[in-house]
C-alpha cells in the first residue's frame, strides 16, 4: 500500500489495482510519481498545509484563513458583459470633440473629412461632470451613482489580451482566454471556503441569457467541483427542484441522503484518486441544507418599500438589476464569500447614446443603493465591490451611415471601479491618452489587478495554487504583481 495526500493534504491509500491504474495510464510513471509521497516529496505547499489544519476529513467550503489580514471579507462583482465604453461612462476624453468624423489614423495625422468606408473618430454624446470631494469625472447620465463618488476608486490602466467577447470574458473572469479554468469566485471560496454551510460560497445572479463563454465563467475548471458557482434564474423557480416533491417529507429526504452518503464513500474509499467523490457528497448534503434557507434569503417581501424603492425593485427601467442588487446585499448578509452579478448588451457598435444610456439607467440606481445599503449596515468596508467589463472600447468607428455613432472593442484601455473593502476611495488610479485609445499611466496586465483582488481578500496568488496536469496552477496563470496603488 502507498500512501499520498490529495490537495487539502488529506492522507489517501493507493491499493494495488490503484498502482497498476497509474502505470498503464498515458505518462503513468510521472503521474505516479506525482502522488507519491515520502520524507522527501511533499505534494501539499504550504497553503495546503494550512487548509488541512483548518480543514476537517471532506469539508472543503469550512470556512479557513487567508495568508495575511484581509481587507475584505467577501467580494460583490458587477459583470458589464459586453465592453462598456469607459470613454463615455467615466473617462471624459475632450479632443474627441475636435477630431469628430475626421479620418482614424493609428500613429499618423487625421484627415479632415469623413470618407466613406473609413475609420473615424467619435466624440462622445455625453456630457461629463466632477462630483464629490475627489471630482470624480463621470457622465451626467450616472444620476444616482454620483452621490456615491467619493466611495469609489477608478482604475484607467488595466489592460487585455483579447478583443473576442468569449475569450476576453473568460481572461476577466477566469484569468485565461480559453476557459476550462476555475472562477474568479472559485479560487477565492478555494482560498477562504465560506461562512455560511447552508448557502454556497459563490452565487452568480445572470441574465435570462448567459454570458458569452456560458457557465465556464464561473466553473470550478480544475478545482474540486464544490467551488463552482451556483447560479440562481432570473425568472421562475431561483433554483430547480428546490422544494421536495409531493410525499417527500424532510426525515425520508434525511434517510435517503444517509443512504447514498454510506454506499458513495465506500465507492470513494475504493477510488480515493477520484475527488469529484466527495464534492459530489457534499453537493448533496448542501443542496439539502439549502432548502431551509435560500426560500428566506431570496424573498423580498420582508424588505421596506423604501429599500424596494432605492433599488428600483418594481420599476420597468431598474427592476431586473434592482433584485439582483438587493439579493447580493442579502447573500453577503447571510455568509456568501463571492457574488456575481451580470448585466449584458453593452457591445455598443451603433448608437451608443440610446443603448448606453438605456444600460446605465437600468444599473445607476441599483447600484448606488447598494453601495449606501453596504455602508448603512456597516458592511461596506468588509465588502469589495468591483464593476466592470471584459474590455474597453475604440475612440473611432466605421462609417455606419448617418448619426449611428459607436465604437469597437479596445483591449488596450478600460475603467474599472471598486468601492469598499480596503479600496483606495475617491481617487482615480492611471489614465489613458487623449483618445482614451491606450492606457498611458499605472499600466497593468489584468492578471495583476486580478493578484490585487486576491491580496485584498488576505490572499496570495503564489500561494493559492492548486496541483494539475503536472503543476501548480493559480489564478494570474504564472504569476502577478500587486497594484499597490489601488489599496488604502
Amino acid at each position: 500500500m502507498t500512501r499520498s495526500e490529495d490537495v487539502l493534504g488529506r492522507s489517501t491509500v493507493l491499493n494495488r489495482r490503484l498502482w497498476s491504474e497509474c502505470l498503464g495510464a498515458s505518462l503513468g510513471m510521472i503521474a505516479f510519481s506525482s502522488l507519491l509521497r515520502d520524507d522527501g516529496m511533499v505534494l501539499a505547499d504550504e497553503w495546503n498545509a494550512e487548509a488541512r489544519a483548518a480543514s476537517a476529513t471532506s469539508d472543503y467550503m469550512g470556512e479557513r484563513p487567508g495568508h495575511f489580514i484581509a481587507k475584505a471579507k467577501r467580494c460583490i462583482f458587477l459583470m458589464m458583459e459586453g465592453g462598456p465604453s469607459h470613454i463615455d461612462t467615466f473617462d471624459p476624453k475632450p479632443k474627441l470633440n475636435e477630431l469628430h468624423l475626421s479620418q482614424f489614423h493609428r500613429g499618423g495625422e487625421e484627415k479632415s473629412a469623413m470618407e466613406s468606408g473609413k475609420r473615424y473618430f467619435v466624440q462622445s454624446p455625453f456630457s461629463f461632470g466632477r462630483y464629490g470631494e475627489s471630482g470624480a469625472s463621470m457622465a451626467t447620465n450616472w444620476e444616482h451613482l454620483r452621490g456615491v463618488a467619493d466611495e469609489l476608486c477608478f482604475y484607467r490602466g488595466c489592460q487585455v489580451d483579447s478583443v473576442n467577447h468569449p475569450t476576453a470574458m473568460y481572461q476577466m473572469n477566469c484569468g485565461n482566454q480559453f476557459g476550462g479554468d476555475p472562477g474568479l469566485g472559485a479560487w477565492v471560496t478555494y482560498g477562504l471556503g465560506t461562512v455560511n454551510q447552508n448557502l454556497p460560497g459563490f452565487v452568480v445572479l445572470p441574465e435570462v441569457s448567459f454570458p458569452q463563454g456560458g457557465a465556464a465563467n464561473w466553473g470550478n475548471g480544475y478545482l474540486p467541483t464544490s467551488y463552482q458557482g451556483t447560479p440562481l434564474r432570473p425568472t421562475g423557480s431561483p433554483i430547480l427542484d428546490l422544494n421536495p416533491p409531493p410525499g417527500m417529507n424532510q426525515q425520508r429526504q434525511r434517510d435517503n441522503l444517509d443512504l447514498l452518503r454510506q454506499m458513495n464513500q465506500r465507492h470513494a474509499a475504493d477510488n480515493p484518486q477520484h475527488q469529484e467523490l466527495n464534492a459530489r457528497l457534499e453537493s448533496y448534503e448542501l443542496a439539502y441544507r439549502m432548502q431551509s434557507e435560500i426560500p428566506a434569503t431570496l424573498d423580498l417581501s420582508g424588505e421596506s418599500q423604501q429599500t424596494l424603492d432605492d433599488y428600483g425593485v418594481g420599476k420597468e427601467a431598474t427592476n431586473s438589476f434592482g433584485r439582483k442588487c438587493l439579493l447580493a446585499r442579502k447573500l453577503v448578509e447571510k455568509g456568501v464569500r463571492f457574488v456575481q452579478l451580470y448585466n449584458g448588451s453593452w457591445d455598443s457598435h451603433d448608437y451608443i447614446e440610446r443603448a448606453h444610456g438605456n444600460l446605465v439607467r437600468a444599473v445607476d440606481r441599483p447600484i448606488a443603493a447598494l453601495i449606501r445599503d453596504l455602508r448603512k449596515r456597516g458592511l461596506l468596508d468588509s465588502t469589495l465591490i468591483v464593476w466592470c467589463g471584459e474590455f474597453g472600447r475604440s475612440p473611432d468607428n466605421g462609417v455606419r451611415g448617418g448619426t449611428a455613432y459607436g465604437r469597437d472593442h479596445n483591449p488596450n484601455a478600460m475603467t474599472i471601479w471598486m468601492a469598499g473593502g480596503g479600496c483606495r476611495a475617491g481617487h482615480t488610479i492611471g489614465a489613458t491618452d487623449e483618445t482614451g485609445s491606450e492606457a498611458v499611466e499605472e499600466v497593468h496586465h489584468v492578471r495583476d489587478f486580478h493578484v490585487t483582488l486576491l491580496r485584498l481578500l488576505g490572499l496570495d496568488d503564489n500561494r493559492l495554487t492548486f496541483y494539475h496536469a503536472g503543476r501548480h496552477k493559480q489564478l494570474s496563470q504564472f504569476g502577478g504583481k500587486v497594484i499597490d496603488s489601488l489599496i488604502a
